[in-house]
């Protein structure tokens, strides 16, 4: 869509008065979703009132990839592609990988862009598996591995789970966009934001393949813990952090 000088402008100055620091970019981006002025309007009217770009958008960018994202459903962090760099590092080509609590299939779909393999992805949410299903194939709905194909036992080598891992008491200080607009369930890791991974990491041997790995991302000060939790599920446990140290995902292997 065309956006004359003048509409641009308004828009613009709406987005910072907003709050938006990128507010040129996010006016180009809303523009080309729009269809028409009344339809730019109506989007620009949505992001000002503090929903997530991608919401507005329907689409999110993670590893180089334009993936759907819809309301309800999570939003993939650009820190979270160093997770996927991990996995992929880690997949032989073939090789069965299972994206756990997948939101909108972001990791699935970047491993499999990197390396032609066997993608399995899963979440609890149904708004979620809507949304994945457009993202990738073979993605089921249901509480962590009760919802995976009883085939999968034993074979998996590759399991990436981008667990919820925000601890309970901190999730009013998130900002507005994160904890008005997608799932609490997504956020929330109990108290000390490891619940989720509590239960995938015991269950993680029954699934795993010999010398398979379970990967999860985790806050710098969670890490001691997480490791306890790997080890204490038979796994044994290592930490990776990227090099400009804003992502640190630990490895579990069988």
């Amino acid at each position: 869509m065309e956006v004359t000088g003048e509409v641009n402008d308004e828009v613009v100055a709406r987005l910072r008065a907003a709050g938006c620091v990128f507010a040129e970019e996010e006016a180009a981006l809303l523009a080309d979703a729009a269809d028409g002025s009344a339809a730019l309007a109506a989007l620009v009217g949505r992001r000002v009132a503090g929903e997530p770009l991608e919401h507005v958008v329907g689409w999110a960018e993670f590893h180089g990839l334009r993936l759907h994202v819809a309301p309800g459903v999570f939003v993939p962090r650009r820190r979270t592609e160093f997770l996927a760099d991990q996995a992929a590092s880690l997949a032989r080509p073939g090789a069965v990988v299972v994206d756990l609590c997948c939101g909108c299939g972001a990791l699935g779909a970047a491993v499999a862009a990197a390396v032609p393999v066997e993608l399995h992805a899963a979440d609890v949410s149904p708004a979620a598996v809507r949304v994945a299903r457009r993202n990738v194939e073979r993605v089921y709905l249901g509480d962590l591995f009760a919802a995976l194909p009883d085939a999968l036992r034993g074979r998996v080598e590759v399991l990436v789970a981008n667990v919820p891992y925000v601890p309970t008491g901190e999730i009013d200080l998130m900002p507005p966009e994160a904890r008005e607009h997608e799932p609490r369930g997504a956020l929330d890791g109990g108290s000390d934001g490891l619940d989720v991974l509590r239960r995938v990491a015991a269950r993680a041997p029954a699934w795993l393949a010999p010398g398979g790995h379970l990967l999860v991302e985790a806050a710098d000060r969670q890490v001691p813990t997480a490791v306890s939790v790997m080890a204490a599920a038979g796994l044994a446990a290592r930490v990776v952090t990227a090099p400009d140290g804003e992502a640190t995902v630990v490895i579990g292997t069988a």
